[in-house]
């Protein structure tokens, strides 16, 4: 028994370290279980609630900044399912990384109404509610890792290299679907050249990215898309011009 309450206290310290680690939050300006960008105001409340409880929102159709988006690992994504039935309304919320894994996940809310709008909204509020790990977020930057040179006492970082030339700005990439997300052509060669290979995440934004072996992500930055990853300790954004 006393091991049991050990391990679980453990668990429950490790996942307070978890939550904190995150200032910002990305909410989908739509959730795949509806039809609309923000129906029923769903989207909206939730990225009011994550305000309320310390996180800066965004929503994924909308301008960031550029702290925001130039790190894909910087924020939690937010997601809701509906798994209720003809009678009830349920709703539960869940907090993902960037690696699709789930940091935290709401109680499950409810609501018995009939009327949609009523029902979703009553639900969803319940869930935020009585989710007491999201209002114990407190917010903890961990520190930066770095590297001390002893003999000059130099201090390196991680730094972000910004290369805008991956094509000409005159090279356009055409997006021919796969059963796991889309090719990227070149749209100007007599013969069409695979450029990217492209996996799709949960979010529309944001692919899991290949070129020739380079694994990366690409995302969408101020309506453009840029394909990103790391070589050594640096991070290189590369601006790509893509018709979907």
């Amino acid at each position: 028994m006393k091991k049991i309450i050990l391990l679980f206290l453990l668990s429950s310290i490790g996942f307070a370290q978890n939550i904190n680690q995150y200032n910002y939050a990305l909410v989908p300006a739509k959730f795949s279980f509806l039809k609309e960008n923000n129906q029923y105001n769903l989207n909206l409340i939730s990225k009011l609630y994550l305000k309320k409880y310390g996180f800066e929102a965004y929503f994924d159709n909308e301008d960031m900044p550029n702290e925001f988006a130039s790190n894909n690992c910087n924020k939690v994504f937010l997601d809701v399912i509906s798994c209720g039935n003809l009678f009830t309304t349920k709703l539960k919320v869940i907090l993902k990384d960037c690696k699709n894994k789930i940091i935290s996940t709401s109680p499950e809310g409810k609501s018995g109404e009939k009327e949609f709008q009523l029902a979703y909204n009553q639900a969803l509020r319940m869930a935020f509610d009585n989710w007491s790990e999201l209002k114990a977020h407190n917010f903890q930057p961990a520190e930066k890792s770095i590297e001390v040179n002893k003999e000059n006492e130099k201090v390196t970082e991680t730094k972000t290299i910004i290369n805008e030339n991956l094509f000409s700005p005159a090279t356009s990439l055409f997006a021919k679907p796969t059963a796991m997300g889309y090719q990227l052509l070149t749209n100007n060669t007599n013969v069409p050249v695979l450029v990217l290979t492209l996996q799709k995440t949960s979010l529309p934004t944001v692919f899991i990215a290949s070129e020739n072996g380079q694994m990366g992500v690409l995302i969408q930055k101020y309506n453009q898309w840029y394909f990103e990853y790391y070589i050594q300790e640096g991070l290189v954004s590369r601006l790509v011009n893509i018709s979907f």
